[in-house]
């Protein structure tokens, strides 16, 4: 199977992605205070790499996406996901793009923000996929400042809103990946979200988790700069230990009836 490119084509705005955006929920005004990661917001904090403008064309970018013909793997996430398309384009075109993937990663996304892309941002209303790739809640941590709890429930949403939405699909939820150095306050946080997530599984035997972590640290702990070079961030080389760890769990999930 030849998969659809990413989202390329819809990185910039467009015709298509002007007439789309005067359907879809209006942005609020930015506020101070973060909402709780289980309730769905739009993206509401503007970055020097991603404006409100730019998140937008990105959604946009994803409802075209889900128009444009069949998705079998669904990837959602942050940026980490996001740059398949960047360090991991060539990764991805080799391993990915055969299964027919699509990706739903959008740079600086926290928890609330995915909910809100799948629910009431329709992100999934033309898209039927048979698995569903989702790693999400680092940012919560960087950005949002947010404790290891609160950011399970909010993963543990997801689950529960993806099940209603595209009850056919299997969901293959990832370990955040780790980041920092050991010791580091962001490094401890996502390690306590990790030990969480079979609880935000809830047990739903459509649901599998796969632990990709030590695949990207030296023995120390320490994330390699051939692999991660901002110790967050992935490298080529690191996508292709993503998809190398990722692979047979997908083939197995598409292959079951």
């Amino acid at each position: 199977m030849t998969g659809f490119p990413p989202r390329r084509p819809m990185r910039h705005r467009s015709i298509l992605a002007a007439l789309l955006a005067t359907v879809l929920l209006p942005l609020p005004a930015p506020r101070a205070r973060a909402e709780s990661p289980e309730i769905p917001v739009p993206r509401k904090k503007v970055y020097s790499w991603m404006t409100l403008e730019k998140w937008r064309e990105f959604h946009d970018g994803d409802l075209a996406r889900g128009a444009a013909g069949p998705v079998e793997v669904l990837l959602l996430g942050d940026s980490i996901t996001e740059a398949w398309e960047k360090s991991g384009a060539k990764v991805w075109e080799e391993a990915l793009a055969p299964l027919g993937a699509a990706n739903f990663g959008i740079g600086g996304d926290t928890t609330q923000n995915v909910l809100w892309r799948i629910t009431a941002g329709g992100a999934l209303d033309r898209v039927r996929p048979k698995v569903v790739v989702l790693m999400i809640g680092t940012n919560n941590f960087g950005l949002h400042g947010d404790e290891p709890e609160a950011v399970a429930r909010g993963i543990g949403a997801i689950v529960k809103a993806l099940r209603q939405r595209v009850p056919e699909a299997r969901i293959l939820l990832l370990d955040v990946f780790p980041r920092g150095v050991p010791g580091d306050p962001l490094r401890r946080k996502v390690e306590a979200l990790n030990r969480l997530l079979d609880k935000a599984a809830g047990g739903d035997p459509a649901v599998r988790r796969l632990r990709i972590w030590d695949e990207f640290l030296d023995k120390d702990g320490t994330p390699p700069p051939g692999i991660m070079p901002d110790k967050l961030h992935l490298s080529e080389k690191g996508y292709r230990i993503w998809a190398k760890a990722m692979l047979p769990a997908l083939r197995e999930m598409l292959a079951r009836p």
